[in-house]
């Protein structure tokens, strides 16, 4: 999203920003993004660059995505025990499943709810209901993993373990000790480790 931001930017004739100064806007969204790259602009500026951004992201989305390291042996131990995993994501679906198909990972997922899916995006608790519904399981069993606040909030208020992945998009000035999260996690490892011990392997 950043290159397509740049693309955006350039267009205008703003200097373009590096992933370093956006990762911790990654989880927000992409007004978000922009008004980061533009913290002296209005927002009539902010709005036309995002409705920019948005034109221009589809060219670029997936290039240059890939998993954090070690989550792949997570989602292969997931498909051995026949564990149903899945996405809930506020990106528009016109850019989610693109994205899973370019990973590799449509596929592999019963479930792929995007922000526009059902009428609410997270944290309402409806796109995790449905993500529910789709992998065939009760709220009660889902570990929903999320690096957001947002993430928590939806996962307590579906019923489901709201686990936080720490390696994620987490800025240092996060409270993240006053989100409602049930466990978390520094890294893919420490997550694959958990899932070892709750299967008993």
């Amino acid at each position: 999203m950043v290159e397509a931001l740049n693309i955006s930017l350039t267009q205008f004739g703003f200097p373009t920003v590096s992933i370093s100064e956006l990762r911790f806007q990654a989880s927000h969204g992409s007004l978000a993004m922009v008004r980061t790259a533009l913290p002296t602009k209005d927002e009539d500026t902010h709005v036309q660059v995002q409705s920019a951004l948005l034109k221009n992201y589809p060219q670029v989305n997936g290039k240059h995505c890939q998993l954090f390291a070690g989550l792949d042996i997570f989602l292969e131990l997931l498909s051995a025990h026949e564990i149903p995993f899945g996405v809930v994501t506020n990106k528009p679906a016109k850019f989610t499943r693109p994205l899973m198909i370019k990973m590799g990972l449509e596929k592999m997922m019963p479930s792929i709810v995007s922000g526009d899916t059902t009428l609410h995006s997270k944290p309402h608790t409806a796109p995790m209901k449905l993500a529910a519904q789709q992998l065939s399981v009760r709220p009660d069993q889902i570990l929903y993993l999320g690096d957001a606040e947002r993430d928590m909030q939806a996962a307590k208020a579906s019923g489901m373990h709201a686990g936080l992945a720490k390696w994620g998009y987490i800025a240092p000035t996060d409270a993240i000790e006053d989100w409602p999260s049930d466990i978390s996690f520094e890294d893919p490892e420490a997550l694959t480790d958990w899932l070892k011990n709750q299967l008993g392997i």
